[in-house]
């Protein structure tokens, strides 16, 4: 079953943002996350918020969107002030399983009451199985601009061990097919440090992404999460556990083999083939930007203030039609708390954390950094190096009051 939520104070039934929340809506820029949380089957390593048919317990796709079009309308009243969206990211989930006509339903209500930037990204998950041309075409007609499809790996014993529906080599199938129809950012997910999987494997599903020619790939290790079938599989004994050593050797192979074929590395996990393919939508909240989340289970984040609605869609929706935010609870995130933050998402990035960012403290650590071969200094702004990359976490840690 999906993770629990965190623990937080009350959202107030109206959805009500505090006073300097309210101000700093004017002048940062705004993302909408759209959450469909519809499955035709849960993968074993998956502990996102997703649900299959049997466990919805009578709640139906009209329920879902009805709530999710109530909760657009929610946003449009609190965010009164803010500019127009500049990027929609729908996930989930597998968003395909709507129709085309319904998630473009959801971007138009956004444009109409939120607003939407003329340049808007507005990009849609998808999994391969899912995909016709019939849907493409639907789904550039109502103004998606970017298709991210969750490829995971080219190698059967990998798919079948992690749980995924769709064959081999569909996923690169429907990139040339997306490109064909129109969409000019097309984008493959992979996961690497399956159980059993190999080095050769790992090379074969990168250069077998890298044959649909997408303009953008992320890769992230596998990560085993506390209660899903592969954790309990792994308990049991019946499948090893992944390898710190092993994930750093695919880690570094990805980066020789995605940079040869002319991707860079913009944040630790993700590359694209320039500045202009990187996902927007993923650097507004590596950035800090506001981003207001729709759908059971999503999280928003306004000016310093985080929430997370309740996570079943019969239970978001009961509170949208009684008028109620969905939401479950809140944290108010104080001055250092934000700054904190900034270090732990920017330093991921390419373009690197302004050392400005940092305590006196913290920047005279900046020089062991450099020394130590893992960051690097450009435009005082603190860089990891590809080594820092690989041990990104403890290099934060360290840096950190």
């Amino acid at each position: 079953m999906p993770s629990t939520l965190p623990d937080g104070e009350p959202v107030p039934t109206d959805g009500s943002l505090p006073a300097p929340a309210v101000v700093d809506l004017t002048r940062t820029p705004l993302s909408i996350y759209l959450h469909v949380p519809f499955c035709s089957t849960r993968c074993g390593y998956c502990d996102f918020n997703t649900y299959t048919a049997n466990e919805l317990q009578g709640t139906g796709t009209s329920d879902y969107l009805a709530a999710a079009h109530a909760e657009i309308d929610l946003a449009a009243r609190i965010l009164d002030g803010a500019p127009p969206a500049s990027t929609i990211f729908v996930g989930g989930g597998t968003p395909t399983l709507l129709t085309g006509a319904e998630l473009g339903g959801l971007v138009a209500h956004v444009r109409d009451v939120i607003g939407l930037a003329p340049d808007a990204e507005v990009t849609t998950e998808a999994n391969p199985e899912t995909v016709t041309p019939q849907l493409l075409d639907e789904l550039l007609a109502t103004g998606f601009t970017r298709m991210s499809l969750g490829m995971q790996s080219a190698t059967p014993s990998v798919l079948r061990l992690l749980d995924r529906v769709h064959t081999p080599g569909r996923a690169v199938e429907v990139a040339r097919m997306a490109h064909a129809a129109g969409f000019a950012d097309v984008s493959l997910d992979l996961i690497y440090g399956t159980p059993g999987e190999s080095l050769d494997d790992w090379r074969t599903s990168l250069e077998t992404a890298l044959s649909a020619d997408p303009e953008h790939i992320s890769a992230y290790a596998l990560i085993i999460e506390d209660g899903t079938r592969l954790a309990r599989r792994i308990e049991r004994g019946e499948v090893p556990m992944t390898d710190d050593d092993d994930l750093a050797d695919k880690y570094l192979l990805a980066e020789e083999v995605l940079t040869k074929a002319g991707l860079d590395a913009y944040e630790v996990s993700n590359w694209s083939r320039g500045v202009q393919h990187r996902a927007r939508h993923n650097m507004a909240y590596w950035l800090g930007h506001n981003w207001w989340g729709i759908g059971p289970g999503a999280h928003s984040h306004v000016g310093g203030v985080r929430w997370w609605n309740v996570k079943h869609p019969r239970s978001y929706a009961a509170a949208l039609a009684a008028g109620r935010s969905p939401g479950a609870g809140r944290e108010v995130l104080n001055p250092d708390d934000r700054r904190v933050e900034r270090v732990l998402l920017e330093l991921r990035l390419s373009d690197g954390l302004p050392v400005e960012v940092l305590t006196d403290s913290e920047a005279e650590r900046v020089h062991a950094v450099v020394d130590s071969g893992l960051g690097e200094l450009r435009n005082q702004n603190l860089v990891l190096t590809l080594r820092g990359r690989l041990l990104a976490d403890a290099v934060i840690r360290d840096l950190l009051d």
